[in-house]
């Protein structure tokens, strides 16, 4: 069975050439998220590490919806960050927000020298089809 290959209508704007998502097996890889406006995807990113976090994750829900899916349908993530010792507890506290209380997916984070867009922050994780 050969891959879907999914670009979601409401999900922010590429910054790179990829797919919003690619399914296979009723796996969902959801390329990283930007925190970027899917709205006006030319406007200045979010000040600061909490507001970036927020704007990807709601960017990673909108992949996910576009693909009849959810946060709780998340397996894996894999956080990048540019500032590590700096925004890595301020992360945490805000990406513990979207996920109920003992519902936390595996995940890796790491320290990068630099994301597209000049971003803090960003996201990509993996999701499996009940």
């Amino acid at each position: 069975m050969l891959p879907i290959h999914h670009m979601v209508d409401r999900a922010p704007r590429p910054v790179a050439p990829f797919s919003h998502a690619v399914e296979a097996d009723g796996w969902v890889f959801v390329t990283g998220q930007m925190p970027t406006d899917p709205n006006a995807p030319d406007a200045p990113l979010p000040e600061g590490i909490a507001a970036q976090t927020v704007r990807v994750m709601e960017n990673l829900e909108l992949v996910l919806a576009g693909v009849e899916l959810g946060l709780e349908n998340v397996t894996f993530v894999r956080v990048y960050l540019t500032e590590f010792k700096r925004d890595y507890q301020t992360m945490n506290e805000t990406y513990r927000g979207f996920f109920p209380e003992g519902q936390l997916p595996g995940r890796t984070c790491v320290g990068v020298s630099g994301l597209a867009v000049d971003a803090l922050v960003e996201i990509d994780l993996i999701a499996r089809r009940p």
